[in-house]
């Protein structure tokens, strides 16, 4: 049996920058503010797809606390520096009135691959996520854990949606981001595998024949990291609160650990098709926490609410061992208030039933 895996965390956010005067997209970052950020976080900030966006990411961080410490100090230099600016971070998948053609890509010779092998389907990559990556250092666990930890994605995304809006409309789902990134190749719901050989291979044939460069050209839901020995869920919003987030990679981390548990005593989760899973995923995608989820074992749709409290009594004890009860209890208050979706979706009713115009109101969510 392999060793027990570290369960380390790293996040990734990424974030979109506006104008602080008209709320409304960057088309250029000032030439110094990306410098700035960089000699103050020195490693933990780069450029992003688009010349709006930008990009951090924690250090390897032994707890979920100390994650939270990190990335409110870059949140809060990115912030500081964008002021400096003129310009100001919003933490959302999507801005609620961008169009994406007046948007243009980072000036690099990574992004002007990337923009001339996918077009049109790059240029709309006005959206932002959050990526949390557990340390898993032995290779066939880090297989075996992301086969079954698939069920559990869409319940993940329903936590953290914030991209109800799109160009200047509401979209109808509380999670539109999956709707522009699903038109990439190579994204979804990762195949099931036996092995860390046989990803390996299917890895080496692609590369073989030229269809991608590495493995971080994989953009599934969840992932083996190309860069780090490290299991990289990729499914959730960026979120607009910070212990939002946070209270989503205690949840991601303490799933980990308890399906590693279940291991250790010769069981495991059971692995549904992706078909199945799937269904689950837009139902979190179009509905978010309010809506339903079918609970495969039950075989019916059940209120989120109801599985949420029996996935919190599922890794109550994992949350105890890695000690981040008071991060995981964060969930609860996504629960009971809402999402940043239903944040700006109440912000714009708000705004509209007081007399504002669409576009004030779309301002308004801005803010």
């Amino acid at each position: 049996m392999p060793a027990k895996p570290a369960f380390t965390l790293g996040i990734e956010e990424e974030y979109l920058l506006v104008d602080r005067q008209t709320r409304a997209l960057v088309a250029e970052q000032p030439p110094t503010m990306m410098a700035e950020c960089e000699g103050l976080l020195r490693g933990q900030v780069e450029p992003e797809f688009l010349r709006c966006q930008i990009e951090v990411e924690t250090r390897v961080c032994q707890t979920v606390a100390e994650a939270r410490a990190d990335l409110a100090h870059l949140r809060g230099t990115v912030a500081t520096v964008a002021a400096r600016h003129g310009l100001a971070i919003i933490a959302a998948a999507t801005h609620p009135f961008a169009r994406w053609r007046e948007q243009h890509h980072t000036d690099s010779a990574r992004f002007h691959t990337l923009a001339r092998e996918l077009e049109g389907v790059a240029r709309r990559l006005v959206i932002c996520g959050m990526h949390v990556h557990a340390g898993i250092a032995d290779e066939d666990l880090r297989i075996d854990l992301m086969n079954q930890m698939r069920y559990f994605l869409p319940h993940l995304l329903a936590l953290s949606t914030s991209s109800p809006f799109w160009e200047g409309e509401d979209s109808g789902l509380m999670f539109y981001r999956l709707s522009v990134f699903d038109s990439l190749p190579r994204t979804g719901l990762p195949e099931r595998f036996e092995s860390a050989g046989e990803f390996n291979r299917l890895v080496a044939h692609l590369v073989e024949v030229g269809v991608i460069p590495d493995g971080s050209k994989l953009w599934w839901d969840i992932r083996p990291s190309a860069r780090f020995p490290t299991l990289e869920m990729r499914i959730t919003d960026i979120c607009t609160r910070l212990d939002d987030g946070v209270a989503i990679a205690a949840l991601y981390q303490c799933l980990l650990h308890r399906l590693w548990r279940l291991r250790e005593s010769n069981q495991r989760w059971r692995i549904y098709p992706n078909l199945l899973v799937e269904e689950n995923r837009w139902r979190a995608q179009r509905y978010g926490l309010k809506g339903e989820l079918i609970d495969f074992g039950k075989w019916r749709a059940v209120p989120y609410p109801e599985l949420f409290a029996e996935l919190l009594e599922l890794v109550a004890e994992d949350a105890a061992i890695l000690g981040c009860q008071a991060e995981l209890a964060g969930a609860r208050d996504i629960l009971r208030r809402g999402t940043s979706a239903h944040a700006q979706r109440r912000v714009f009713a708000d705004a509209r039933a007081a007399g504002a115009t669409p576009a004030d109101a779309l301002a308004a969510v801005v803010d």
